[in-house]
């Protein structure tokens, strides 16, 4: 069994109001949601954050998550850079979330991948995090 995270964040104003979202599917089934309001950020955080409430969704739904190939799919191509160890992480925030999903993916995720899609590709995650900065300004 194959999970498919698709996660995206953003903001309105870089900072400003930002949102979370997320969309898991396990093989072509969407199986979790995820979109969030995160008040005023910036739009790495925002993507940041979203990463991190995809993975705590998908543990939450997939008791045994450590037993499936997890990849997971973001239109961040800083964020799968650093993911993957390509770019070092140089913000102090930035810093502090990346360690929060380290520690996750330390936890649950023994096989993960990331991988930098276009935006027009990402659609669905897109329009969740849209909709939580709706829905919080």
């Amino acid at each position: 069994m194959t999970i498919r995270v698709f996660t995206d964040g953003g903001a309105r104003g870089n900072p400003g109001p930002a949102g979370a979202g997320a969309i898991i599917y396990n093989n072509d089934t969407v199986v979790g949601t995820v979109s969030e309001y995160l008040g005023r950020q910036t739009n790495n955080v925002a993507e940041y954050e979203a990463l991190i409430l995809a993975l705590t969704k998908a543990r939450e739904l997939h008791k045994n998550i450590s037993d499936e190939e997890v990849h997971v799919f973001m239109d961040s191509e800083l964020i799968v850079k650093q993911m993957k160890k390509e770019y070092k992480v140089k913000d102090a925030k930035l810093k502090q979330q990346y360690a929060k999903v380290e520690s996750i993916i330390a936890e649950s995720f023994p096989s993960i991948s990331f991988m930098h899609i276009r935006r027009e590709q990402n659609v669905e995650a897109d329009a969740l995090a849209n909709d939580a900065m709706d829905r919080g300004v």
